[in-house]
């Protein structure tokens, strides 16, 4: 096997090559280190979309950063919430009207092996997964280092985990029911912290969800999940 130029990429790969030499000169990796990457990046990229391809380059760079702020925020934050795991929460949901969803988000194998989509990164499990037409609330927890949000959409005519993911690393959110991505708070916001909770109350007819998490890269990493709506 040909040693790969350490020089700027080009093509499909130029990005994921951008943040091996990002690393490189920060000190995270090592030359034997970078060149083992650029020659796994380079090959796979002639056979992995490409989209995937920077992803799973990125991943590093996005784990290293989210959990030390992730963990910095758990250290800060008073607890209060026991999650199934052993992890504590910074706050709790209210009450919650209709018929309620428990979704725990995912990263870095928080969850233990076997249990997300995701192949045991990243991840969202859901309980139950199966509800009745009407009014449903979706009580979020984040167990994981990073910020993370949840995603109501219609299941896309592919399946869940088949929609295609843009440059910037997220998917088309074009008929998105509502979302829980506020800090200790219902509805929108700029994110769910690392070891906190966040809900929202929707009105869903018959059907079938997918329920994701639309932070750069983090569907493509298998942060999504199906919920079917029964009559």
């Amino acid at each position: 096997m040909n040693t790969p130029s350490p020089g700027p990429g080009h093509g499909k790969t130029a990005g994921a090559e951008t943040i091996l030499r990002e690393r490189l000169a920060s000190g995270a990796i090592d030359e034997e280190e970078f060149r083992r990457r650029l020659t796994v990046l380079r090959e796979g990229a002639q056979r992995t979309p490409p989209w995937k391809t920077i992803a799973l380059a990125a991943f590093g760079v996005i784990a290293i950063a989210g959990a030390a702020a992730g963990l910095a925020y758990a250290a800060q934050n008073t607890i209060s919430l026991s999650l199934p795991t052993g992890r504590v929460a910074s706050c709790q949901a209210p009450r919650l009207p209709g018929q309620v969803v428990d979704v725990t988000l995912s990263d870095m194998n928080m969850m233990g092996g076997g249990m997300m989509q995701g192949g045991g990164m990243f991840g969202i499990a859901i309980s139950p997964a199966q509800m009745h037409a009407g009014t449903v609330s979706l009580r979020v927890s984040n167990i994981g280092t990073l910020q993370h949000e949840l995603v109501v959409l219609p299941l896309a005519n592919g399946g869940v985990g088949e929609r295609s993911v843009g440059p910037d690393g997220r998917v088309d959110e074009t008929g998105s029911l509502g979302e829980a991505s506020a800090t200790c708070a219902a509805g929108a916001g700029s994110g769910i912290a690392s070891s906190a909770a966040g809900w929202v109350t929707l009105q869903l007819p018959v059907g079938r969800y997918e329920l994701i998490c639309n932070f750069p890269w983090h569907y493509a990493m298998g942060m999504h999940v199906e919920l079917d709506v029964t009559a």
